[in-house]
């Protein structure tokens, strides 16, 4: 039977969401506890705003940009239960959040692919939505994501983060390519460092731009990589 209290939900209203933000905060904690880098409400609105202006460039329309933020909003929120599987234990816990605000269900069902299906271990963009949330997902790449406070203790993942100076998503429409040109420090980490911890990661962006009809490519340092 179809909700009759059915509408539309907007992106702010869940970015002030408590209960939301209190899941992602504990997720942050026990990824930082875990030695993870930062999962916050930080990375929450950069995934959130750079999966939209992905879609916005690439001609999507307003509704699917409003979906997009939301499940970039919600999409790491499973990590407050477990680390792993927590793209498919996010999906569970914003189904039921979103059902319970009255969003529509074709609306949540498109939200919770998305964040179902976000995680290279498991995922593959599965439809626009998606492809956007992976690309804005995993070119989330910065310093300031590295929550562990000592350099000599740094993991691989800790010092590819760490390395990266500035990173920004760049769509070309007359050349239908995303890219991801990336400022490195080289003392730090090697270009061959890089695709060493992330592949799996940036093969996932390959299958998210070409689902949305485009070549994803990555500059490092000026140099083109792919």
């Amino acid at each position: 039977m179809a909700d009759t209290k059915a509408r539309e939900i907007s992106y702010s209203e869940i970015k002030t969401n408590k209960e939301i933000n209190l899941m992602i905060e504990k997720g942050n904690s026990v990824l930082n506890t875990l030695g993870y880098t930062e999962h916050s409400y930080k990375h929450a609105a950069i995934v959130a705003e750079t999966a939209a202006r992905i879609l916005l460039k690439t001609g999507r329309s307003g509704k699917m940009i409003e979906l997009t933020k939301i499940a970039g909003y919600m999409h790491d929120m499973g990590n407050c239960i477990n680390r792993k599987d927590h793209a498919h234990t996010g999906a569970i816990l914003a189904f039921q959040i979103l059902r319970e605000l009255h969003m529509p269900a074709e609306d949540i069902l498109t939200i919770t692919a998305a964040i179902g299906n976000h995680d290279e271990a498991s995922g593959l963009p599965v439809d626009e939505v998606s492809a956007a949330l992976i690309l804005a997902d995993k070119t989330d790449v910065r310093r300031s994501r590295v929550q562990n406070p000592n350099p000599a203790s740094f993991d691989s993942h800790d010092r590819v983060n760490y390395a990266v100076l500035s990173n920004r998503i760049e769509v070309s429409n007359e050349k239908r390519v995303i890219r991801l040109a990336l400022e490195l420090d080289d003392k730090i980490c090697s270009v061959m460092d890089y695709f060493e911890i992330f592949l799996e990661r940036m093969l996932l962006c390959k299958r998210a731009a070409e689902l949305l009809g485009y070549k994803f490519k990555i500059t490092a340092n000026g140099s083109k990589l792919c």
